[in-house]
């Protein structure tokens, strides 16, 4: 986990106290975590009831683990057929295409024959040759997907394909699950899975919650920046916990859509926003775009933050976009603002 949430402490607000509770449950090959304010155990744990549920029916949907769920049979229809499908999936299917053109393919929910040869390469410690990479880029490219508003219908134009969602299903599910709270009455929030984190109101008496940035190849707890957060979203992602040397060189479990390989720079990102589902989409294709071009896309958008670290051998360089700068300061030691 690379954002990290820093203790509080609970207060008064109109005169009526709130209680701080705290709720750990696995989904999506990670652990989901609900922080929140309630009146009382039964308020608490109805909330968190409905949270973790909501997760786990997600989950149950998009996982490409399971042959039976709802994007596995997605991708076992006829080419070209329409398929319907619920309004969630296709609610994440048309967010990850508008990030999909907005990266030019950085981002991209067809890789997932990619991900399946790169999980293989890693155990083996072997790279797949050119010519299967290149058997594999045919079921691969975003612009295979074609959604129908109206209808509601998915189209897949190219034999094979594999949707993978894990770069923004857990962004999505922690917004849909803060969403839930809110209509138990729980509206100060905060859910966190791995990277990603939504944020609801801010704790009783205070401004906002405190989340901390991991440092890049820091010890645990060693943390590169602290912000205070409401109603947002955030999410960070880097290869310091995954990552594979191979021939030589260093690649993470990243995968670079237009490679089809781990990404070998050593960078981490953190993408701050009015969701975690904005965020979580982000956050990965701007570590493969680099601290240029993923500059040049976060400043060239309202309401979204970075702050990006690099490293290139020994020398660690942080970078923060000018919405981050103007909100929280540049501080640190090594800090540039990309312009």
């Amino acid at each position: 986990m690379v954002a990290l949430l820093l203790a509080g402490c609970h207060s008064v607000k109109d005169s009526e106290a709130l209680a701080r509770f705290e709720f750990n449950e696995p989904h999506m090959g990670t652990l989901f975590s609900i922080t929140l304010y309630a009146r009382d155990a039964g308020e608490a744990n109805a909330a968190a009831e409905a949270a973790f549920a909501e997760v786990a029916k997600l989950d149950r949907m998009m996982t490409d683990y399971d042959p039976s769920s709802e994007l596995m049979q997605l991708c076992r229809r006829p080419v070209g057929e329409p398929t319907r499908v619920s309004p969630e999936l296709f609610e994440l299917l048309a967010e990850s295409l508008r990030v999909a053109r907005e990266t030019d393919g950085a981002f991209d929910i067809t890789v997932g024959p990619f991900v399946r040869a790169w999980r293989a390469a890693r155990k083996s410690k072997i790279l797949p040759s050119a010519g299967e990479l290149a058997r594999l880029r045919a079921n691969v490219g975003y612009e295979h997907v074609r959604l129908d508003a109206k209808t509601k219908t998915v189209t897949l134009l190219a034999p094979d394909m594999q949707l993978d969602l894990g770069g923004i299903a857990k962004g999505y599910a922690a917004d849909r699950a803060l969403e839930k709270m809110r209509r138990y009455g729980v509206t100060r929030a905060l859910v966190a899975a791995s990277g990603d984190i939504a944020i609801g109101d801010a704790p009783p008496g205070k401004a906002g919650w405190r989340v901390g940035i991991a440092a890049l190849d820091g010890a645990a707890g060693e943390l590169a920046r602290t912000v205070l957060l409401a109603n947002a979203g955030v999410s960070t992602s880097g290869d310091s916990e995954q990552n594979v040397e191979i021939g030589g060189v260093r690649y993470s479990h990243i995968i670079d859509p237009q490679t089809g390989l781990g990404m070998t720079n050593h960078i981490q990102t953190t993408i701050i926003g009015p969701n975690a589902t904005i965020t979580d989409g982000l956050d990965t294709p701007t570590a493969i775009m680099g601290v240029e071009r993923g500059m040049k896309l976060i400043n060239g958008q309202r309401g979204l933050a970075a702050l990006f670290v690099v490293r290139e051998g020994m020398k660690v360089e942080t970078v923060v976009s000018k919405e981050f700068a103007r909100r929280f300061g540049v501080g640190g030691d090594t800090v540039i603002i990309y312009r």
